[in-house]
């Protein structure tokens, strides 16, 4: 057979492929938004953002940061960082629970939620000095910082290049940015291996893996596939960079509380690490919330407000 007849050929296969990875994905995705559209939420378990929540934006060259504030601006306050791929509303179980006793600031990380990527030439790294923005607009001198998986790092930053505003450091399915993690960089190759064949066919069917990966509560996964939705192809861009977070860090002493949380059923190296994290800082708590799993404050949102709630009175 001719070179010619051969690549013809060649390509026609591709095509085809590349059409029927497409109606897969395409059926998927309308099969799971089916599926979505019959979970309610559980009676007892009102997750609705209080109507009190104001939004606001911090403007920056090229783009903007939305952020979310409630809660007595006389009290403490408590910033919440989400994970990848989500938004604010991953924390819409903790807004109305730490208002009453806090002021609440939860934040839309460039690239997800409101806050697109615009014309901005900075990467989602810029979250921590994008937070202590928020806190000279807000008139805040301090807060507490608590952040989910992707959000835990960010928030270590924060504390890092913060420590003088920063009231306690709470994170939630991460690990320890002061620590080089062979295990975790090897794991996360082979998970962006699986975003990257997915993004490339279907954005909706990427997100559904996500929410599944995120929560094991069907409500919570469809929260977060909700939330998920405004992330996009584009947001990726700003998402380079963050591997230079992490550094080893021997001579490091936190003058802040910390609390080390992960869900019982996430991925079990996630559990070792928490574990390991709190061995190595055994002046930090530590808490494995039964019944959840990556995001445990939306898979079991009562224990989670619980846990926290004591931590940050007991201050």
């Amino acid at each position: 057979m001719k070179k010619g007849k051969i690549f013809i050929v060649a390509v026609c296969i591709v095509g085809a492929l590349t059409g029927i990875t497409k109606t897969y994905y395409a059926i998927g995705n309308r099969i799971y938004s089916k599926k979505m559209e019959k979970i309610k939420e559980p009676e007892n378990r009102s997750l609705c953002v209080s109507s009190s929540t104001e939004q606001k934006t911090l403007e920056k060259e090229g783009y903007s940061i939305y952020y979310f504030v409630s809660g007595n601006e006389e009290r403490e306050a408590i910033i919440f960082l989400h994970p990848a791929f989500g938004d604010h509303r991953c924390f819409d179980g903790q807004v109305d629970y730490f208002s009453q006793k806090f002021r609440v600031i939860t934040v839309d990380m460039l690239g997800h939620g409101l806050s697109q990527v615009g014309k901005s030439k900075d990467k989602i790294a810029s979250t921590s000095v994008h937070v202590a923005e928020i806190l000279d607009l807000e008139g805040i001198e301090e807060a507490h910082i608590a952040g989910v998986s992707l959000g835990s790092l960010l928030a270590q930053d924060f504390a890092l290049k913060y420590p003088e505003k920063t009231l306690s450091l709470t994170v939630l399915g991460g690990y320890s940015i002061n620590k080089k993690q062979k295990q975790i960089a090897k794991a996360q190759r082979s998970e962006l291996f699986k975003w990257l064949f997915k993004m490339i066919f279907s954005m909706d069917a990427f997100r559904r893996y996500a929410a599944s990966t995120t929560a094991i509560d069907p409500t919570a996964q469809a929260r977060f596939y909700e939330s998920a939705r405004s992330f996009t192809r584009k947001s990726f861009t700003v998402m380079s960079g963050l591997d230079k977070l992490v550094a080893n860090r021997p001579e490091i002493r936190r003058d802040y509380p910390l609390l080390i949380l992960s869900g019982e059923k996430d991925l079990e190296l996630a559990v070792t690490l928490t574990r390991q994290w709190h061995e190595d800082d055994t002046e930090s708590q530590m808490h494995i919330i039964e019944n959840a799993g990556h995001c445990a404050n939306m898979d079991n949102p009562k224990k989670f407000n619980e846990i926290l709630m004591e931590f940050l009175l007991s201050l």
